[in-house]
């Protein structure tokens, strides 16, 4: 299937004018601040730091919020990779909690059983474009004094009890990898109320330079201060996470479609759920959505729940009658091929591994049962298409 359809021609206006700029940088140019500036406002939320990715908004989110050596951030067991990974890139602890095996999303009342006097962060993840039970998962942050970072990578405009998804935390995250609703190819975007906090995300996207502020990413304030052999420019330790310009200008053009692309994706997941409907048959069993809550449908997320239908049959039937795929649920995150070498570097730093002998029984059952249905199509025809498929492949093994 081609994306083309995602890009017209204000992606390409924009990029021409950072083109006909001179190819401005992250730190110089006005496309950034552009996109900065639009995002925060679409979210409602005071300052956003646009990234390179969607898991260096999770890392410099948690050094901003003093997430340090031996400390505790609570993710779910069921998520993608770039979470547990941010958190052992500040050298700290991931905790694994269970999931609710109708949401599929982290379960606050494992949040709470998991919480110890190392605790210092919660990272909710949004998946699937649903949102998390945020007012619970709040209260427990009050409760325990604990900073909240929103993984909102596949959430973009996904509500809970009326409020979008990353505007609840301390921070909220947003990737815009190619596959997500807004994309730049690859990047990310942080988004936050309190300007302290901006302006220590600022100095960590961009090496540390002491004039970056949550405000603007624009480092040098006249030439003739900058350029002066005295000149000392930076001020923390700092990282290398600009968003290119080039990029901004893409990420610009989409967000102004971004009601566009999520309402396409919506629209996709009533087809899907009608297909079930008219199929009478109740074994493959959609994500829940709240009816106090909205989602946006990164892809419509149901559960195999027919042990005598083999998942790999079932898709290869689905393509067979002209279906666009599905994909698989993410190994638990503690039982990655990656663990071994994590653990590795977890004991040269005197950290313990234990974390790693979590057993999260309701991601357990659902993880091998995921089917996760592409949403992100173009038009009425192609929903239209994976839905009969759908609907045809459950009648097949009816």
């Amino acid at each position: 299937m081609s994306l083309s359809w995602r890009f017209n021609n204000y992606e390409r206006q924009y990029i021409e004018e950072v083109l006909s700029s001179g190819f401005a940088s992250g730190t110089s140019g006005n496309f950034n601040a552009r996109l900065e500036k639009a995002f925060a406002s679409k979210m409602g939320r005071n300052f956003s730091v646009a990234f390179n990715s969607g898991t260096t908004t999770l890392h410099a989110a948690m050094v901003a919020l003093g997430v340090g050596y031996g400390e505790e951030v609570i993710i779910p067991a069921l998520t993608v990779i770039s979470c547990m990974n941010a958190v052992l890139y500040c050298n700290a602890i991931p905790i694994f909690a269970d999931v609710d095996p109708n949401t599929f999303l982290i379960d606050p009342v494992d949040i709470r059983r998991k919480i110890t006097s190392r605790t210092k962060a919660i990272m909710p993840v949004h998946l699937y474009g649903a949102t998390c039970n945020m007012t619970e998962i709040m209260n427990i942050a009050k409760d325990y004094n604990l900073a909240v970072i929103e993984d909102c990578a596949q959430n973009f405009l996904g509500q809970h009890r009326g409020k979008y998804a990353g505007t609840f935390g301390d921070v909220g995250s947003w990737s815009f990898e190619n596959s997500k609703h807004l994309t730049t190819g690859d990047g990310g975007i942080i988004a936050c109320d309190s300007e302290e906090l901006g302006d220590k995300i600022r100095k960590l996207n961009c090496q540390g330079y002491k004039n970056a502020t949550a405000v603007s990413g624009k480092i040098r304030i006249g030439k003739d201060i900058f350029q002066d052999p005295s000149y000392k420019r930076h001020s923390v330790l700092g990282y290398m996470y600009r968003l290119p310009e080039v990029c901004a200008a893409m990420g610009l053009a989409q967000l102004e479609k971004i009601e566009w692309f999520v309402g396409l994706r919506q629209a996709a997941a009533h087809y899907y759920l009608g297909a079930i409907m008219d199929s009478g048959e109740n074994w493959l069993v959609p994500q829940h959505i709240s009816r106090l809550d909205t989602s946006s449908y990164y892809t419509y997320a149901c559960k195999l729940r027919r042990d005598d239908i083999n998942w790999q049959d079932f898709r290869m039937k689905y393509k067979e009658l002209s279906g666009d795929g599905i994909y698989a649920a993410w190994q638990l995150l503690y039982n990655e091929g990656s663990v071994e070498d994590v653990k590795l570097y977890m004991k040269s730093l005197k950290l313990p591994t234990d974390t790693f002998n979590t057993i999260c029984p309701n991601a357990e059952k659902i993880q091998p049962q995921l089917m996760q249905f592409p949403t992100n199509m173009k038009d009425t025809d192609e929903m239209k298409k994976c839905a009969d498929a759908l609907y045809k492949t459950i009648m097949y093994f009816k």
